[in-house]
């Protein structure tokens, strides 16, 4: 075989190698379960409404 044909063939090779890996991540990706955490669950919501239950008060403190 000639240099060009082996060429070719290495290259095909590597490309369907690539489109299966590809096909596969994208197969995982999608077969991945997602969650949305309930809104009591979230430490982050906790603090920024403590955050802003007390600016709130502060400010209609300085209403008054």
């Amino acid at each position: 075989m000639s240099t060009l044909t082996i060429s070719i063939l290495i290259s095909l090779v590597i490309i369907v190698f690539v489109i299966i890996i590809f096909a596969a991540a994208i197969t995982k990706g999608y077969s991945y379960k997602h969650t949305v955490d309930k809104l009591e669950d979230n430490p982050y919501l906790k603090d920024s409404n403590e955050k802003t239950g007390s600016d709130q008060r502060e400010q209609e403190d300085t209403n008054k």
